[in-house]
């Protein structure tokens, strides 16, 4: 049974239809998460200013530094830097470790994580310290705002993109059971052998030499190796899916054997019909998210073989 090729005209109504259901659900997003999330950071700039010192940046001490981290302050500390700076970047920048227990043992490197902290300041936000005065009252309260607007707009959006993929594969399992497939426990899958039981699947694990995000053994025996994918651009769907689910689609039928693997992107958000296309042509099959009933009535024609 050959997965199902779906022509421009279907691929271009199933893309108005996921755009639709991506505007509704970006118009009605609760705006109550972007403030608790605000909120919860301007207090965190206020703590970092008011009781670590950090309006006055250059003159902090070890000690301070390694305070800032034992309240687990150091992702506003990073927010400071314009643009901020990673994690692991400061981590390699410093050649220091952020764990609170290594910087207060280590003056050196709580000194090496100030000093690349002032080096990369936002000088728009924090005009004070490269001018080497005290800051004003609305200077002070700007700053506040603007970092925590930052830090907030940077949680956000991967909360968006988490919650996102995180509700793609839990709709995808729910339907799965739904119509009796079984979840079993999570393995490595380099043949055919290691791979869930007809009619079962499993959570993401490596398939060959890529992970899947669900790996399901359709009745008829191939290994249907799933890849969730949620887009927020056209632009961000090449990436998802020409650069990534599509690729890894050609390493499975490589790797695990081209009449053994369907390889399959269930699709949520904005997408780009000529990159689909494309997709389609390099073997990967396309479902939605908002119609997984197509799907399900491919995996019922694998009982036919």
């Amino acid at each position: 049974m050959k997965p199902p090729r779906w022509s421009d005209s279907d691929l271009k109504a199933d893309v108005d239809r996921s755009i639709a259901l991506f505007r509704h659900e970006r118009l009605d997003e609760p705006v109550e998460i972007w403030r608790k999330t605000f909120d919860a950071h301007e207090a965190q700039f206020r703590t970092l200013f008011e009781k670590h010192g950090a309006l006055d940046l250059k003159s902090m001490t070890a000690d301070q530094v390694a305070r800032v981290f034992e309240d687990n302050l150091g992702d506003a500390l990073r927010y400071l830097a314009g643009p901020p700076i990673s994690e692991d970047d400061l981590k390699v920048l410093a050649d220091a470790s952020l764990a609170p227990s290594k910087i207060k043992e280590d003056n050196h490197a709580a000194e090496r994580i100030l000093s690349t902290i002032v080096q990369a300041l936002d000088s728009k936000r924090f005009p004070w310290v490269v001018d080497n005065r005290q800051p004003t009252d609305a200077e002070k309260r700007a700053a506040v705002l603007t970092s925590a607007a930052l830090i907030t707009a940077q949680r956000v959006s991967t909360l968006r993109r988490n919650d996102g993929k995180n509700k793609q594969e839990g709709g995808v399992k729910n339907f799965l059971r739904g119509i009796g497939f079984q979840e079993v426990s999570s393995r490595t899958i380099r043949t055919l052998a290691d791979a869930p039981s007809v009619g079962e699947f499993c959570s993401e694990c490596l398939v060959g030499s890529r992970k899947a995000d669900i790996p399901v053994r359709l009745y008829d025996g191939r290994l249907m190796p799933v890849e969730c994918k949620v887009s927020n651009s056209s632009t961000n769907s090449v990436k998802r899916v020409n650069n990534d689910a599509a690729v890894k689609a050609g390493i499975w039928r490589r790797e695990l054997g081209e009449n053994q693997v369907v390889p399959v992107a269930v699709l949520s958000g904005v997408f780009n019909v000529l990159n689909l296309i494309q997709a389609q042509e390099s073997h990967l099959t396309l479902f939605w998210a908002h119609d997984l009933g197509k799907m399900g009535e491919f995996i019922e024609k694998t009982r036919q073989g």
